[in-house]
């Protein structure tokens, strides 16, 4: 009982500091718990019945871009949301697809054509695309590596989308149970013992970011149950790009 009173204490908290920045992510907080299950499956046809609402929630987004005033945190928060609705977004705008990398050209060209290069979002002075979100902002701005159990790109092999918004108030937890819930996913990443693991893709694509202060290994023991012994043979898992929607 103790534990939900101080997990709604610190919910308010973080409702009400990210009001004094000006936003709020209450509406996206409500569509995620609607429409995201607990496996991370997404009900697009149901969502696209409240695009309207995602869409208000976007505009509120531009309208308040992060300031040097707010906390890490708020900021931190405010980007991760922002990545997650704009993906779910960019689905709609779609709608029906088998997987996001259906959208855009025929032929992708990294950096100039691909699903993550359209400028749809309209977030300070020049259109950005998700990738500018990801790489030009949070990548760049946050030394945190846990950004990518939080970044969802509409995959069934990318980590679980959350059903609850990130709030400044509870973003450390909320980050730190995204990492365990994304190592503990047999489909996603197998430490079978603590000399062999088969892993998402993820950890080869962005190992710098995860080895910048330590091992892969012993990044990956912060989280996991069976804990890996140093140069444990680690193979990686094809990626699988279908959708993340529910069946």
């Amino acid at each position: 009982m103790n534990r939900i009173i101080v997990f709604t204490l610190a919910l308010s908290f973080s409702f009400g500091s990210l009001a004094q920045s000006g936003v709020t992510h209450n509406s996206f907080d409500e569509l995620l718990q609607k429409y995201v299950d607990e496996e991370g499956l997404v009900n697009y046809k149901g969502l696209s019945t409240e695009r309207s609402k995602l869409k208000s929630y976007l505009g509120l987004l531009e309208a308040n871009e992060p300031k040097d005033s707010w906390t890490k945190d708020q900021q931190l928060a405010y980007w991760i949301n922002a990545y997650n609705a704009y993906t779910l977004e960019l689905i709609l705008a779609h709608y029906p697809v088998k997987s996001i990398k259906d959208i855009g050209a025929t032929i992708k060209i990294p950096f100039v054509n691909t699903p993550w290069d359209i400028k749809f979002i309209n977030i300070g002075d020049e259109p950005k695309d998700l990738n500018n979100i990801e790489h030009g902002i949070i990548r760049k701005e946050f030394d945190e590596p846990r950004i990518h159990f939080a970044l969802v790109c509409a995959a069934i092999s990318c980590p679980k989308l959350q059903n609850r918004a990130y709030l400044p108030g509870t973003l450390d937890a909320q980050l730190t149970d995204a990492a365990k819930d994304f190592l503990s996913d047999p489909s996603k990443n197998e430490i079978k013992s603590s000399s062999k693991a088969d892993l998402s893709k993820l950890f080869s694509w962005y190992r710098g970011d995860f080895t910048k202060k330590t091992s892969l290994e012993e990044y990956l023991n912060q989280y996991s149950e069976i804990k890996l012994e140093k140069r444990a043979n680690l193979d990686f898992k094809d990626y699988d790009w279908a959708l993340n929607e529910q069946k």
